[in-house]
């Protein structure tokens, strides 16, 4: 059976309304920033700028592997930070190695980021516990259920069944 060459798999999706979530709760962040006039500044860089703050300068390596990302994502993203004024760079112990620290800028506003990743904290600690299934919880139980088959197996699984993935 062919399948309808104007058919988009795209409008099926489980996945997109919580990735359009956590971007609107972002939006929101970010809107704070903006009433506070901190300009250039992304919520995906606060995590990095207040491990920055509490464990000094870090190699990229060091700081991707505290943050739990990879070498090349958290490059890029110090390559962002670095041209908006957050971070700087300079040779490491070796030539293949950059550090990163905080610049004056980032000092000057790293109680503030800490005061906001707390408020943003409770809040959420808030809206869980309004909800019957709070979110983590759901997360605890995915990641229980993806130990017992991992999410790799369960898409590979689908696509042996499917013609046209062959």
């Amino acid at each position: 059976m062919a399948e309808d060459p104007t058919f988009d798999p795209t409008e099926q999706t489980l996945w997109r309304p919580l990735r359009l979530l956590q971007a609107a709760m972002d939006a929101d962040i970010a809107r704070l920033y903006t009433e506070e006039r901190i300009t250039g500044l992304k919520p995906s860089f606060v995590l990095e700028l207040l491990r920055l703050h509490a464990r000094g300068p870090m190699t990229i390596t060091a700081l991707a592997e505290s943050v739990g990302r990879t070498h090349s994502a958290l490059s890029q993203k110090v390559a962002a930070m670095r041209a908006a004024g957050w971070v700087e760079t300079a040779a490491g112990d070796d030539a293949r190695s950059k550090t990163v620290t905080l610049t004056d800028r980032a000092r000057g506003i790293v109680g503030r980021l800490a005061a906001e990743w707390r408020a943003t904290e409770a809040a959420v600690a808030e809206i869980e516990a309004e909800l019957p299934y709070p979110l983590t919880r759901v997360v605890a139980d995915i990641e229980q259920l993806l130990a017992r088959k991992s999410f790799h197996d369960r898409i590979a699984e689908k696509l042996a069944e499917d013609p046209a993935w062959e």
